[in-house]
């Protein structure tokens, strides 16, 4: 769904007005998360429109920038935002990707890694058990963090927080197009994911958003 028009519009509605009036979780919050996790080698997943990369502080003046996508038009459109940063991507396929499957990245490693706003759009549950599991983008990301690195980003949960008015509508809505896949996405569900994959990992919910980090190479 993110061509041009969708992606021309979706700082304002999204980020602006959606975070805090339907989700309870403020953009300033997650620029924030940002700023408390990101390194100077970044690796950033499902990247959007680049608001949150141009937005956070990085610990350097010039970070070695990683975008992957699914989706060429939010590829474009960040690597134009962030373009002071010089970030790495390629349109002929290298990081044009879907990180539920295997990842070339080269000889690459990385000090963090961001996948914000990702995991409510997958399909499937958080399970392990499931027959489409999200956790896979957990083990599919792992292998590309220098030891010590982090992993972190926020989701829109769909069950054990409270939904407004708005948020109910809009989740039903986004649900039923296929935009989000969270009906049953819970902190648990969520937390007990990351700790198949990490040993170390922590979580907090604001609203309706979870958001997460989490460090080690945890349990086989």
């Amino acid at each position: 769904m993110y061509n041009r028009a969708v992606l021309a519009a979706y700082d304002a509605f999204v980020v602006g007005f959606s975070n805090s009036v339907a989700w309870k979780c403020p953009s300033r919050l997650l620029v924030g998360f940002y700023n408390e996790n990101v390194s100077a080698e970044h690796l950033d997943v499902g990247v959007g429109t680049g608001y949150f990369l141009d937005k956070c502080r990085f610990p350097v003046s010039s970070p070695r920038l990683t975008l992957v996508d699914l989706n060429s038009n939010c590829l474009r459109a960040t690597a134009r935002r962030v373009r002071r940063h010089h970030p790495s991507y390629d349109l002929a396929g290298l990081h044009l990707a879907n990180a539920l499957g295997p990842l070339d990245l080269g000889e690459a490693k990385f000090g963090s890694i961001g996948v914000n706003y990702v995991l409510h759009c997958l399909p499937g549950g958080l399970s392990s058990g499931d027959q489409a599991s999200k956790s896979d983008l957990f083990r599919n990301l792992k292998p590309w963090l220098r030891p010590g690195g982090v992993l972190f980003g926020a989701t829109i949960l769909g069950a054990g927080v409270k939904h407004g008015f708005l948020a109910r509508k809009l989740m039903d809505v986004y649900n039923a197009k296929g935009i989000f896949s969270n009906r049953s996405d819970s902190a648990e569900g969520l937390r007990a994911a990351l700790g198949q994959h990490f040993e170390v990992a922590s979580l907090r919910v604001v609203g309706c958003v979870a958001l997460f980090s989490a460090r080690g190479s945890g349990p086989a």
